[in-house]
């Protein structure tokens, strides 16, 4: 029997691209417009489900929006100069999003970084033309992050014109999503929850306050991993990256919030398998514990509520660690399949969370709460 694929006459040249393919002249422009996928059973119970933005569909996963957009602003207010080098502490993502930015703009760019990167990610830093620094020894209070952040303040001086884009504290990291928010709106239609990891509070701020403003009742459920500080637990030990912070970001809006989530990493482990098997839709520890509070979120909720969980980016970088029989087994994350439901405590300081488990109350936990943007000063200002 013959078969084949080629109609039987011949489309016109224009008629091929109907519906169809972006081109591009910069490679910026391939940032945005990432498709939302229908995340329903057997991932989740029959006749529920959630809608899940996929993030890793830009080149580099959902920082690409937030580099782009701070170091273009950073340029119009004359903080960073032409052909200036670009300095930030990175987990992976933001130092992909600040690779393409400098290409883009035509700025070097050196990234911070400590052991738990990747071999994938800092190769692929490497091969786009970023200085890859590693720090060896965490910060005896703010862990890798705080030791990171102190190697970006020493290499400011070292290059006395390079900027810091701070990531952490500058408010530009929120304004950049709402983008990503009206994307949203405009395949949607209606949004009634919304699920977003937390890490340094920007897309969470920025997609949440934007949605708020077309939605007024939107529940807004944060996703962190145990061991981070963020919502109020103690700071421990994390394996998980791309989310949770052993400091106080100061761009988390915890305003917004109606739940926090923390998610452990074999439980994180769990879902992105599970997601990968049944959807061939997955990502590392945000995308799992994202989806697992989604997941949970599509039977806790009435049948007929719109849900969209953020996906910040794909499963390729994790091939060796998530995805990875081996080095799981090596720390004990296999075979840690989530309760039905999570814990609850009533108050984040109640007890330490060791599993998942969620918290109605919501409060900013640091010591002495400093305006949004202070700590930018502290970095971006020694740069000049």
């Amino acid at each position: 029997m013959n078969f084949s694929l080629m109609p039987s006459s011949l489309l016109a040249p224009a008629q091929l691209l109907t519906g169809g393919t972006r081109r591009a002249h910069t490679p910026a422009s391939l940032v945005g417009d990432t498709p939302v996928l229908w995340v329903g059973e057997p991932f989740t119970d029959t006749g529920r489900g959630f809608w899940a933005k996929l993030e890793g569909h830009n080149p580099g996963g959902i920082k690409d929006r937030t580099a782009l957009f701070m170091v273009e602003r950073a340029r119009e207010r004359g903080d960073l100069l032409p052909g200036a080098r670009i300095v930030e502490s990175t987990s992976g993502t933001l130092g992909l999003g600040l690779a393409l930015a400098g290409i883009v703009f035509g700025h070097p760019v050196t990234v911070v970084t400590d052991p738990g990167m990747e071999p994938l990610v800092s190769g692929l830093l490497a091969a786009y033309g970023a200085d890859v620094q590693t720090v060896r020894e965490p910060h005896p209070v703010g862990g890798w992050q705080q030791a990171r952040r102190d190697r970006v303040g020493e290499l400011l001086s070292v290059y006395p014109d390079a900027w810091c884009p701070d990531q952490y504290h500058n408010p530009d990291n929120v304004t950049a999503y709402a983008g990503l928010a009206r994307e949203l709106v405009a395949q949607l239609g209606r949004i009634d929850a919304l699920v977003v990891s937390v890490g340094t509070g920007g897309h969470s701020a920025g997609v949440a306050s934007v949605l708020r403003g077309y939605f007024p009742d939107l529940k807004v459920v944060g996703v962190d991993t145990t061991g981070s500080t963020i919502f109020g637990q103690e700071a421990a030990p994390r394996l998980m990256r791309g989310l949770g912070s052993s400091i106080y970001p100061r761009n988390v809006d915890y305003t917004l919030f109606d739940e926090v989530h923390w998610v452990a990493a074999g439980e994180a482990v769990w879902s992105a398998r599970a997601l990968a098997r049944s959807r061939y839709a997955s990502g590392g520890w945000s995308v799992g514990a994202v989806a697992l509070v989604a997941r949970h979120l599509a039977t806790a909720l009435p049948a007929e509520a719109r849900i969209v969980a953020v996906f910040p980016d794909g499963p390729h970088r994790y091939a060796g660690t998530v995805f990875d029989d081996t080095w799981c087994r090596e720390r004990q994350l296999l075979g840690c399949e989530p309760a039905a439901a999570p814990d609850q405590i009533a108050h984040p300081g109640e007890r330490t969370v060791a599993r998942w488990t969620k918290c109605e109350t919501v409060l900013d936990p640091a010591p002495a709460a400093q305006p949004a943007g202070a700590g930018a000063v502290t970095l971006a200002g020694a740069a000049r």
